[in-house]
């Protein structure tokens, strides 16, 4: 079964939420944010560019127009294969783990892969950052201590969902917790 709902971030973007059951014990949620804007990229691109034909007239040095040039594919290109994220996707599986991945804009993916044995807990956390945000977070039980956490893993950083996005998912990831915690403590 899959779903799609629509949400905003922290700072009042869209984003999208798509929802996949593959089973009880098995969920994917994928996060999307919208695409880079053409018209942005343009505005940008004309601003630093026109800038350079200023400093030229200025000038009369030719190097400064070939310089913003390629000073401003290299920022795209970098911003596109580093920065830009267009969708987060969290996979939870309870008999394997939790699977994050990250597709950049550029088409390269960045993917994490937990084991549930090392998850203690899904949590819904909050930080300050100009605003209280929440966050979801894993927390990963500390293999010398049994009741400590030996480190907290925040999901969707790039996306930033409000808490009506996080509870969606926090209540579902709870239900896998669970029904894993179920299946592990029966014969």
């Amino acid at each position: 079964m899959e779903d799609e709902r629509s949400f905003s971030d922290i700072c009042g973007g869209r984003l999208a939420l798509q929802r996949r059951y593959y089973s009880p014990s098995c969920r994917e949620f994928c996060l999307s944010c919208p695409r880079l804007s053409l018209r942005s990229l343009t505005a940008v691109t004309c601003t630093v560019w026109l800038a350079a034909y200023g400093l030229f007239t200025l000038c009369e040095n030719s190097m400064i127009l070939s310089a913003a040039i390629f000073i401003t594919l290299l920022g795209l290109l970098g911003y596109l294969h580093f920065v830009k994220i267009d969708q987060e996707t969290l996979l939870i599986i309870d008999s394997l783990g939790i699977q994050m991945t990250s597709s950049y804009a550029s088409g390269k993916e960045s993917t994490t892969f937990i084991e549930m044995g090392k998850v203690k807990d899904v949590v819904i956390n909050e930080a300050i950052y100009m605003k209280v945000i929440y966050y979801l977070c894993i927390l990963l039980k500390d293999p010398m201590e049994p009741h400590g956490i030996s480190q907290v893993v925040p999901v969707f950083q790039s996306a930033k969902p409000r808490l009506d996005c996080l509870i969606e998912v926090y209540r579902s990831c709870q239900e896998i917790l669970a029904h894993q915690k179920a299946t592990s403590a029966s014969p």
